[in-house]
């Protein structure tokens, strides 16, 4: 069957990069069944905007479906009704300044967050450009969740995403779900155009669409839905003349309803919620039974002390650890994962729901899991005292961190204790009573805490950053209702578990690549030399810097502009853009370990965050930039991540077709050690490569290394095996799962300062200390430093002066007295009011009183 690339291919060379399905047939030679396939593949290949279906049966190249001025991008909307198109070239990126402006009046049937195809206009001297929109290529929202109103004329749902600006009608008789379809997913809502299974059973799936408390909605038949929250699908999407239309699929409740809250940002968010009925039928008729034959090629861990480490409301655990001294002096470690691709096969009903979703997403008070619970929390979750098939890392690690040497293979264990961060804290920190309860695991716990930190100290010494931010943590009461937030404690034990996840990780992406099979790869790119230098402007006014130096800048004309200045006598536009700029995660690593302890740390920290790029899922490897290491991946959570899910797959599939050695049935893959920390970063000032003690016998000598596109990375064997997995889809698959970790982002930092907004509307007229985190030109953003919540304090009240916005070094300076408000100035402020509707919190600067004495000499 012919590939996307061939197909887009031939279109291209077509004379207007147009051709029709029944052509494509003829001139790429499909026949049979493989037709059904190519029509599949164009209808996929439209969902991604890669082409778009123009009249008469006929494919198009976006770029050239109307205009060759026309680009593609994503419709972000303002509450006023006009937008702008973030483009997705990069060329075009580079030619214009900021986004395309879109007019209200150019916006045509186009949505908030919809994929879009619009015509630019002329690029302004000022960078500028406008543009209107040309077809929508990709629907963002096939369901809009908002409140229900009655109306003189029709009803209507007014959304509560303030950024989809237009009401949606509905219909007499669309008011109420139909029965049975409450629970409904509209065909719509698919990955890559994919109509989802429309079977689906609502009794059935209630229970599995989240792990936590369900809604306690009102005990009422819903006759009056005024002021109601409910979900409704879209069925006529806008004109530039009309508003949408759609029905109520869905009534959620009252907006101050207990939890409420949280379905409405599951449905905002489109998050698959419910899983459909073959699903949790698969699920359902998995054993929790393990056959003699397959122990038979499996590892046996079972009599050893394993543990999992998770935290106190943890439900799914995905790793287990062991640590052991070896009789050469140095450690064992011993990560085991949950075997998940054992019970989840290929294209399986459970397959496709779990890479629809791509992972879990995690709620204050409750979870939406990737795998139903009969997998999530039971046959996959390595619960204590019970038999689990896990697929196991093996890893020797001398005193320096270096890893001499690990095998992979498939194992069973039993757990021998369910512990959480707190109780290995206790024990680490000497509580005589935590130690008393797990005194046969004590010493285990403190060789873990050892090897943790000599494995800290080895990713210091590559240059690995470590930001340490502290995170926002909702406590509730014994009614579920917020009690306080609080800042996330990361301890020892926390710490422990991550390095040993990140070894772990390494290895396995060090065996794959090591191997030459196609895989999935955890990138985490250079940061953007704007953005570098952005952050270096800030930093200065601090007194710090990453030690950049001076910015390379290249001059240069695009010819479009060229061709604009053509005739008018004015000189053709000259386009500035920084170049590649010498960053290494040490440069980043060595300013927070200057602003530790600092009154500015938490602020420059935030901000160096800001400046780097997200972390995402790739078929190409690209290395980890923050984690300063040439080859890494996600292997450690396959209950709760579909990418770890896939390497799982890689892996088994090479260990059986590898060429090593079976040992008792076993399937192992016995890797090389992994490079020295000088050579194991493709940022690293040094490449030179150490040679190392001979490595222990059982454990395979070190490979030679060669230099590969900049990095230095391991020779590949002679051995080659197949690939498991096409590149083409493993590209596939790690595009929607960044997209998906996006989105769960999103859903779960939303929900988060929804939170807030709800837990500080009793403390109006309250007073509290605050750090200044952002300044602006309409205002100041404080953070409170004992609840980690933010609101703004408006310029407009800042009335005992005129205050303004200086850009050049980011205060807010008044004329007369000339105070200064700057990032990381620490203020007093009062928390004014609360806007319902917006969910933000506003402030205002907080004056003391003047004594008694004072007011009434100031009286006289």
């Amino acid at each position: 069957m012919v590939s996307d690339s061939a197909i887009l291919k031939k279109i291209e060379r077509q004379p207007r990069h147009t051709a029709g399905y029944k052509q494509l047939v003829r001139e790429l030679g499909v026949r049979g069944n493989d037709r059904r396939e190519l029509a599949e593949r164009l209808r996929q290949l439209v969902a991604r905007g890669e082409l778009v279906e123009t009249d008469g049966d006929r494919y198009a190249i976006p770029q050239t479906a109307k205009s060759k001025n026309a680009v593609t991008g994503r419709l972000t909307m303002h509450r006023d009704g006009y937008g702008f198109v973030i483009p997705e070239s990069a060329e075009v990126q580079q030619r214009i300044k900021g986004d395309i402006y879109i007019h209200a009046n150019a916006i045509g049937s186009a949505m908030h967050g919809d994929r879009v195809l619009v015509e630019m206009g002329t690029i302004r001297s000022d960078g500028r450009s406008e543009g209107r929109i040309l077809r929508v290529l990709g629907r963002a929202h096939p369901t809009v969740v908002g409140t229900f109103h009655y109306g003189p004329r029709y009803n209507y749902v007014r959304p509560m995403d303030e950024k989809i600006t237009l009401d949606v009608i509905i219909p007499r008789g669309m008011e109420v779900p139909e029965t049975g379809s409450s629970s409904a997913v509209p065909a719509a809502h698919t990955r890559a155009g994919r109509p989802r299974d429309s079977r689906q059973d609502a009794g059935a799936t209630s229970r599995h669409r989240v792990i936590g408390e369900e809604v306690k909605h009102r005990a009422v038949a819903w006759e009056d839905l005024e002021g109601v929250v409910v979900d409704a699908e879209i069925t006529e999407w806008p004109t530039p003349t009309q508003n949408p239309r759609g029905r109520v699929i869905e009534i959620l409740g009252y907006e101050d309803d207990f939890g409420v809250d949280v379905e409405i940002v599951i449905r905002k968010y489109h998050l698959p919620h419910r899983f459909p009925g073959e699903v949790l039928e698969e699920a359902q008729a998995v054993e929790d039974i393990i056959s003699a034959r397959e122990l038979q090629h499996r590892r046996e861990y079972r009599s050893l002390p394993i543990v999992t480490i998770d935290g106190e409301t943890a439900r799914d655990f995905d790793d287990a650890v062991l640590v052991r001294r070896l009789e050469n002096g140095n450690f064992e470690l011993q990560v085991h994962i949950a075997d998940v691709a054992h019970y989840v096969n290929e294209d399986s009903a459970l397959d496709r729901e779990a890479r629809l979703r791509g992972n879990s997403v995690y709620f204050p008070d409750r979870a939406v899991p990737m795998l139903p619970i009969e997998l999530s929390t039971n046959i996959c979750s390595l619960r204590p005292h019970v038999d689990r098939l896990v697929m196991s890392c093996t890893m020797e690690i001398d005193h320096q961190g270096e890893i001499r040497g690990y095998e992979v293979n498939p194992g069973v264990i039993r757990s021998a204790e369910r512990m959480t961060y707190t109780d290995v804290n206790f024990i680490l920190e000497g509580d005589p009573g935590v130690r008393k309860r797990y005194e046969r695991l004590a010493g285990n716990f403190e060789l873990m805490r050892d090897l943790a930190m000599i494995l800290n100290r080895k990713r210091e010494r590559r240059g690995s950053i470590d930001f340490d931010l502290p995170e926002p943590v909702i406590e509730f009461d014994a009614f579920g209702l917020m009690r306080s937030i609080t800042r996330s404690e990361r301890n020892i034990a926390h710490r422990l578990i991550e390095e040993f996840m990140l070894s772990a990780n390494e290895c396995v992406a060090h065996y794959l690549e090591h191997k030459a099979i196609p895989s999935l790869y955890r990138i985490h790119e250079k940061p953007d030399p704007k953005r570098v230098y952005e952050f270096e402007s800030i930093a200065a006014a601090f007194g710090y810097s990453l030690g950049v130096g001076a910015l390379p800048v290249q001059r240069f004309q695009f010819k479009t502009d060229r061709r604009a200045s053509y005739g008018t006598g004015k000189r053709p536009r000259e386009t500035e853009l920084p170049k590649e700029v010498h960053i290494t995660p040490r440069m980043y690593q060595k300013l927070t370990q200057k602003i530790a302890g600092k009154p500015e740390e938490q602020i420059l920290s935030y901000l160096m965050l800001r400046s780097l790029k997200q972390a995402r899922y790739s078929e190409e490897n690209e290395g980890h930039f923050a984690l300063a290491t040439a080859t890494y991946t996600h292997f450690t959570s396959p209950i709760r991540r579909y990418p770890d899910l896939i390497i799982h797959r890689i892996l088994k599939d090479a260990l059986h077709q590898s060429a090593e050695a079976h040992e008792h049935g076993v399937a192992v893959g016995k890797g090389v050690p992994l490079a020295s920390e000088a050579a194991a970063s493709p940022w690293s000032e040094r490449q030179e490569v150490f040679s190392s003690p001979k490595a222990k016998p059982g454990f395979v000598a070190r490979a030679p290394l060669r230099q590969a596109q900049g990095r230095l990375s391991p020779a590949r064997t002679s051995s080659k095996v197949t690939e498991p997995i096409p590149l083409e889809v493993l590209h596939e698959i790690a595009e929607e799962s960044s997209q998906a970790e996006r989105r769960a982002d999103d859903a779960e930092r939303e929900l988060m300062e929804w939170k807030k907004v709800k837990f500080m509307e009793d403390r109006v007229g309250e007073d509290f200390d605050g750090l200044i985190v952002s300044v602006t030109k309409f205002g100041l953003f404080v953070e409170l430093t004992e609840l980690f919540v933010e609101g703004l304090v408006p310029l407009s009240t800042l009335t005992d002066d005129r205050y303004t916005y200086h850009e050049n070094t980011r205060q807010i300076i008044g004329q007369r007295s000339r105070r200064t408000f700057s990032l990381g100035d620490q203020v007093r402020v009062l928390v004014d009011r609360i806007d319902p509707v917006q969910k933000k919190i506003q402030f205002a600067l907080f004056a003391e009183r003047p004594a008694r004495s004072e007011r009434k000499h100031k009286r006289r």
